[in-house]
């Protein structure tokens, strides 16, 4: 037994040194498989000696069972959010401001922003105690099983000589990353497995994290890079945090830098912003804090935001690359989008093949050609758009686009009002519209049928089984079990997931008949007016027209809609398979009556449906664009700059995550 537990503390110390150095040192002294081999002999320990057993042994990294749910912890130091600075001018001001109030210009601590999901580890007495996400800022999610797999994670903090002890209570604040080369290689493997590819490097890292089966993480390449130690000792400036995480065992961006004044931070901001394609990782900024850690604390929080810091944010990022041609998309509304096909080109962090023309008018706006090289530009999770060709590389060989006669699909001659820029199949059987009218019926906006996506309504439709979105409810699980890549289980769920959507609400109902110009908004008005889809089915013109917020345009689709005798037909027929919408529930207290919302990037703890259910049960709008009209501008992670921008121009207040809850009484 002493000479088995000796070897243990033994291996588990080696494997640690090892970790240590591939990780943070980067200079690994030992192969991949002498490594494996050292943890095979611990795995081999442990097993024979199951008293020795340890949470935070090496071998404890491959993930426990499954979770049946993530449980909550409050962080004993809120994790705040930034404010973000889009131009060296709002820079300056902040910093203006800070050296203000402190009366002097302070030093300042510089990193480039990482995108990843935000992550904080405990340590008690040196090993890990738990680890959980951002969440509200205040109370987040405890992943602490999915945080073990990762390698970079210390699961013991490494002794530090000649500092203080690593005793108490330590806490690590960082991002959890998946690089960009990894990400290239998990979807190229994708790809040529006939999966879908994942659409970018943050949203695989934080669903990894997530996932209540830790192996998943396990088996993902994610990576912890901190950028925070918070404790009570003599750490006296961020500056010193890094040296000390990194002397924990943590990996720390090597490029974080102090600046001494203001004009040394604009040059590492420039610097950074053009050489930011080499870095792993994806970023879209810099952040920056004052580096005296008793300056920063004092300088206080403003709303949701420390003072003492910033996030400076890049330009959206462009480059230029070939387009191989443009191709037409058919909607579910028979509008027929032509987009870019590209040569693959790397931009902010993700393979782009396809990029938005929006329209045949705008591509003969811009004189986009099939040949030209294209300026590509995206920005966060933007859909990426062609800005512009560059005329002077043609040679020639460049094609004017035109848009087809006919509908790809069905051949339906297209047709194009004098008032639309859009031209549109008319066919309501086209394959194409009928896909994506199934498509959106099931979504999350609308029926959020759980585990009924795009591959599942093609595979449906390819087999014969569904011709509409009514027959989805006389699917049986028999059927579904015939069909390639289903098994007993995963069409029960199938079948069970579409019988729970039997009672939908009536607003996300009417707004998953695919209605042209009904959105979620109105969908909400339509039902608060009407109660029931009986009575809006054979509601008249007027009737329609005199719903608040519904002009005449609308009503006039609307009507048209419910005049085809197809779509009476399908209404028929989800009464007939026992589809019934319950009225929607709009609170009787109304705080935010007639308030509108416009929301930008993402919010940790509701997602964009969650956040305009919120908002139009209290009364409240949500529109797509900020105009003079708006009230609130609620602001995420990874907003876009012309929002926020718009916002300053009308001088819209603008809301953070914790202002919004807040706001709405959550």
């Amino acid at each position: 037994m002493g000479n088995a537990q000796a070897r243990v503390q033994k291996l588990r110390n080696e494997i640690e040194e090892h970790r240590y150095r591939y990780y943070v040192l980067d200079e690994p002294s030992i192969s991949d498989g002498a490594y494996d081999g050292l943890v095979k002999e611990l795995e081999a320990l442990e097993s024979e000696h199951p008293e020795l057993a340890d949470p935070n042994s090496p071998t404890q990294r491959v993930g426990a069972e499954p979770l049946e749910g993530f449980s909550s912890v409050i962080h004993e130091e809120p994790m705040l959010s930034l404010n973000d600075a889009f131009s060296l001018d709002e820079l300056h001001a902040w910093y203006a401001r800070v050296s203000k109030q402190l009366q002097s210009e302070p030093a300042l601590h510089m990193d480039i922003k990482m995108d990843g999901l935000a992550a904080t580890l405990v340590y008690e007495d040196g090993e890990l105690a738990y680890g959980a996400t951002r969440g509200d800022g205040y109370q987040g999610e405890l992943i602490t099983q999915n945080l073990r797999t990762i390698g970079s994670v210390p699961l013991r903090l490494r002794p530090v000589p000649d500092k203080e002890s690593i005793k108490g209570r330590v806490e690590v604040r960082g991002e959890v990353l998946i690089y960009k080369d990894d990400f290239l290689r998990i979807n190229e493997a994708r790809e040529k497995a006939g999966e879908p590819t994942y659409a970018n490097p943050r949203n695989l890292a934080a669903g990894s994290v997530r996932q209540l089966d830790p192996k998943v993480a396990a088996d993902r390449p994610l990576r912890f890079h901190a950028y925070r130690l918070l404790r009570s000792n003599s750490l006296s400036t961020l500056e010193e945090e890094y040296v000390q995480a990194r002397e924990f065992g943590f990996i720390v961006n090597k490029e974080a830098r102090l600046a001494g004044d203001i004009s040394e931070a604009e040059s590492f901001i420039e610097e950074w912003e053009v050489r930011r394609a080499d870095l792993p990782f994806g970023t879209d900024g810099i952040v920056l804090f004052v580096n005296d850690r008793s300056a920063l604390e004092g300088l206080g929080v403003v709303g949701k935001a420390p003072r003492g810091a910033i996030a400076f944010k890049f330009p959206a990022e462009q480059s230029t690359t070939k387009l191989r041609d443009i191709q037409v998309n058919v909607g579910r509304t028979g509008a027929v989008t032509p987009f870019a096909v590209l040569e693959p080109v790397q931009i902010a962090g993700t393979t782009v093949q396809m990029a938005t023309l929006h329209n045949a008018g705008e591509i003969e706006r811009k004189d986009v050609r099939i040949g030209d090289t294209v300026i590509v530009q995206k920005a966060g999770d933007i859909i990426p758009e062609v800005v512009e060709s560059i005329v002077d590389l043609r040679d020639g060989s460049e094609k004017v686009f035109k848009m087809p006669d006919e509908c790809p699909e069905c051949q339906s001659k297209l047709s194009k009002t004098e008032d639309e820029a859009v031209w549109r199949c008319p066919n309501n059987n086209c394959p194409a519209r009928v896909h994506r009218q199934i498509e959106h019926f099931v979504s999350r906006g609308a029926l959020d049928i759980d585990g009924v996506g795009e591959q599942i309504v093609k595979t449906l439709l390819d087999n014969d089984l569904i011709s509409d979105s009514a027959d989805l409810f006389l699917l049986n699980a028999e059927s579904i079990a015939t069909l390639e890549g289903f098994k007993d289980v995963s069409a029960r769920n199938v079948v069970e997931a579409i019988a729970v959507a039997k009672n939908p609400p009536l607003d996300r109902f009417i707004f998953g008949l695919g209605i042209r110009h009904v959105g979620r908004q109105t969908a909400i008005d339509l039902a608060k007016k009407f109660g029931n889809i009986d009575k809006l089915r054979s509601a008249s013109l007027d009737e329609l027209i005199a719903v608040e917020g519904i002009g005449e345009v609308v009503a006039e689709s609307i009507a048209t809609w419910f005049a085809s005798e197809e779509n009476q037909e399908l209404l028929d027929k989800f009464a007939l398979v026992g589809v019934k919408p319950i009225g929607v529930e709009i609170e009787d207290n109304q705080p935010l009556k007639d308030v509108t919302f416009v929301v930008t990037g993402t919010l940790e703890s509701m997602s964009r449906d969650e956040i305009a259910d919120a908002i139009r049960k209290r009364g409240g709008k949500i529109s797509s664009s900020v105009s003079s009209n708006t009230d609130y501008v609620v602001v995420g992670e990874n907003p876009g700059n012309n929002k926020i921008q718009q916002a300053k121009q009308h001088g819209t207040k603008q809301l953070d995550e914790q202002d919004f809850k807040k706001l709405l009484g959550i």
